[in-house]
């Protein structure tokens, strides 16, 4: 993995060395930036936990609820950042937190190989929740604010393949060394990768113009949604909430308890973290024909299919298209949400994407521990996804309504 990320960095920093003066390769660099920093602040600071729980369960004696309750810390801890986020205008404070967020991510990773205390685990869990939130709402927001200043495209799709990139690269450094490194081992190595992402993450996107201008000179003017379509839209992004993290903290522990075999979660993430690389892309195109309404209910729909097909067809080749079709769709779900919050607010993108992302870390945070210890009373995560698909399609419905009469 080492070698992916350095191979897939080293090219864009030799075209930045020879070209850094143009509009496009300042462009490059600013997107490039955003995808290290998304890799590493909710791939490997955030995601890496859902390949590495099965392991820490065999291996550090991590208990089914105690590690519904530690995605739920970090779900809390996403949560705060997410208040930050919305509570703060000033460009400059939003930039210097995402660059800390970078560090925190880093030492979070290592420092959950150094202790084996649930307590010290769960502080761990919550920085790195905390940083996860930095680079998704504040790089994002800051990433976007460049974009709009610049009067460039303002859709996030490129920027979003972080995302999925830093799922599928996390689980298949997991899968690969899982028989030849530790669960520490693996902690400790993915800090290090961390550190080699950190470099562009930092030195690509620059300090934020604060003159609420673009560089035509335009000014940037904010034109908010009303306070109803912002509820039901708040409601509906939660129940998607409770969806993407009910599947993404417990899939791999799920499919290795179906199927009787530890390779098979692992290969059921990476499909879900291919799936997710360039869906924000596809969604982008799609959100130009049909609208950004149609395309995030179309977008609810098949993340709906996706949670629900593994259930009603528990093989693995149903399991793998279900998956596919999750990772298409959730990451798709956030991308769509936070270019329209961004839309509606570019002097000040992450204060919208705050806001949403605050019942979206609400349900992240109820839906793991609740959903671990129905688990643990139940002896399966069974019927906490299939309560997670019915509050996914109580969120079709609510993007239903907003595209009828929003």
């Amino acid at each position: 993995m080492t070698l992916i990320v350095f191979n897939m960095y080293a090219g864009l920093m030799i075209q930045a060395v020879f070209h850094t003066h143009s509009l496009p390769s300042q462009r490059l660099k600013v997107l490039s930036a955003g995808i290290a920093s998304l890799v590493l602040m909710l791939g490997i600071a955030r995601f890496a936990y859902t390949p590495m729980l099965p392991l820490m369960q065999q291996q550090a004696g991590l208990g089914i609820a105690a590690g519904g309750w530690l995605a739920a810390i970090n779900y809390l801890g996403y949560f705060c950042g997410a208040l930050i986020a919305a509570s703060i205008s000033n460009l400059a404070t939003k930039d210097r937190l995402y660059r800390l967020g970078l560090l925190v991510a880093i030492v979070t990773t290592a420092g959950l190989a150094l202790t084996q205390d649930f307590l010290l685990w769960s502080v761990l869990r919550f920085f790195a929740g905390l940083s996860s939130a930095a680079g998704l709402l504040l790089g994002s927001g800051l990433v976007m604010h460049w974009l709009l200043r610049h009067q460039l495209r303002s859709e996030l799709g490129i920027h979003f393949i972080g995302m999925g990139a830093g799922i599928f690269l996390t689980a298949l450094f997991v899968f690969l060394f899982s028989s030849a490194l530790n669960w520490q081992q693996h902690w400790y190595w993915l800090a290090v990768i961390g550190c080699l992402l950190a470099v562009p993450a930092w030195v690509w996107l620059p300090k934020p113009d604060t003159s609420g201008h673009t560089i035509g000179g335009d000014k940037m003017v904010d034109t908010p949604p009303s306070k109803h379509f912002l509820q039901v839209f708040m409601l509906a992004y939660f129940c998607a909430g409770v969806g993407y993290a009910v599947i993404v903290t417990f899939i791999v522990a799920h499919v290795d308890h179906i199927a009787g075999h530890n390779d098979y979660g692992a290969i059921t993430f990476m499909v879900i973290g291919l799936a997710a690389a360039p869906a924000c892309i596809i969604w982008d195109l799609v959100a130009r024909k049909l609208g950004n309404l149609n395309a995030l209910l179309l977008a609810f729909i098949l993340q709906f299919a996706g949670m629900l097909i593994p259930i009603l067809s528990p093989s693995l080749i149903w399991t793998l298209i279900g998956a596919g079709l999750f990772g298409g769709t959730f990451i798709g779900i956030v991308s769509l949400v936070l270019t329209m919050a961004g839309r509606y607010y570019p002097t000040r993108p992450a204060k919208m994407m705050g806001k949403m992302t605050l019942s979206y870390g609400v349900a992240q945070m109820a839906a793991p521990a609740a959903a671990g210890m129905l688990a643990q009373w139940s002896g399966s995560y069974h019927l906490s996804i299939i309560a997670s698909c019915v509050i996914m399609f109580v969120g079709c419905l609510l993007i239903y309504s907003l595209r009828k009469h929003g």
